[in-house]
């Protein structure tokens, strides 16, 4: 073993690729099951490596920090979220922490993109009654959906993955809202033709589509609560593939049982990996897996990220997707 290298554990399996370089650069102890590394383990590995490399799926709390020992220098989380690291107690025991972020923009803002066609259009509904052979004849009232040229799409959070959205979203023909905490660029602006909103509750009650982009933690957590559930029109749809902390998924649910919104696509939830109950089965929604990141070049080039943050440090350099508490 080369005692010079960094050691490294990782809590979570990483394409093969990705994990073999990792071999290749450090002293790098991998996880090989698909399950999560269980959280007392984590702690226990955290207390003996230079490196922890973590995913969404790790609960990195201040309760962590203050156990963890004082080998432990550097937290490289493999996803661009970081609301499960408790980034301030991570900077008062002076372990740096970093991310993955814009490798997952595109990825992400297709899969919105196509549940919002999914849940407009019926795709889902349609091809489980094809595979159920429950398909005879086609009539002019058969499936009805809903167009999405020229409606308006409402985008609750304008970062990259909310721009990536609305350039999808132009081409599409919709038309392009937006609520951020400050409006973009007027080039940016100018560019998706978009018109901001400072106020969500206007935006929500004029718009055919909602999207939610926004960041995960405690200044999102039920940002849409059901006050604001309610002031969607009764033919909106809600996609989200950001956190889904950010949905009252108990008052959402209700408001698909009663039909007072067309409908909904989830990806991710508001206690994952359980999914709320009242949400199975209803017809008026989709339901996928947390897979709006999940393509190959996606998990290939957030591992070339983590490893590039990694080899920094270890040269000796500022890594170039530190989290640091200013940034949030």
């Amino acid at each position: 073993m080369n005692t010079q290298k960094l050691k490294v554990v990782l809590t979570v399996k990483l394409p093969d690729a990705v994990e073999t370089r990792m071999r290749e650069l450090f002293n790098t102890t991998l996880w090989l099951f698909m399950t999560p590394m269980p959280p007392d383990r984590v702690l226990e590995v955290a207390r003996d490596t230079d490196v922890l490399v973590t995913s969404i799926n790790d609960r990195i709390d201040a309760d962590f920090f203050a156990n963890c020992g004082d080998r432990l220098k550097m937290i490289a989380n493999f996803g661009v979220g970081h609301d499960h690291i408790d980034i301030a107690a991570a900077t008062e025991k002076g372990i740096m922490v970093t991310n993955t972020p814009g490798v997952l923009t595109e990825d992400t803002a297709e899969m919105t993109m196509g549940l919002i066609l999914a849940v407009s259009r019926r795709f889902v509904e349609g091809a489980e009654l094809v595979q159920n052979g429950e398909f005879s004849a086609w009539s002019p009232t058969f499936m009805l959906g809903r167009r999405i040229f020229g409606k308006r799409l409402g985008i609750i959070g304008m970062g990259r993955i909310g721009q990536a959205l609305a350039r999808r979203a132009k081409a599409f023909g919709m038309s392009v809202h937006y609520h951020n905490r400050k409006p973009v660029s007027a080039r940016i602006s100018d560019e998706l033709g978009a018109t901001y909103w400072d106020d969500l509750d206007q935006m929500l009650s004029r718009m055919d589509v909602v999207s939610i982009n926004a960041p995960g933690g405690t200044g999102t957590q039920h940002m849409l609560n059901a006050d604001r559930l309610a002031r969607l029109q009764p033919h909106a749809i809600l996609v989200n593939t950001a956190r889904g902390q950010i949905v009252d998924e108990q008052a959402l649910a209700a408001m698909l049982r009663n039909n007072r919104i067309a409908g909904v696509g989830l990806d991710v939830y508001e206690r994952e990996p359980a999914i709320n109950p009242e949400l199975i089965g209803l017809p008026n929604a989709i339901l996928l897996p947390h897979m709006a990141s999940s393509t190959i070049e996606a998990r290939q080039d957030m591992g070339d990220r983590v490893i590039l943050n990694i080899k920094t440090h270890q040269d000796g350099h500022r890594p170039p997707d530190r989290v640091i508490p200013a940034m949030l």
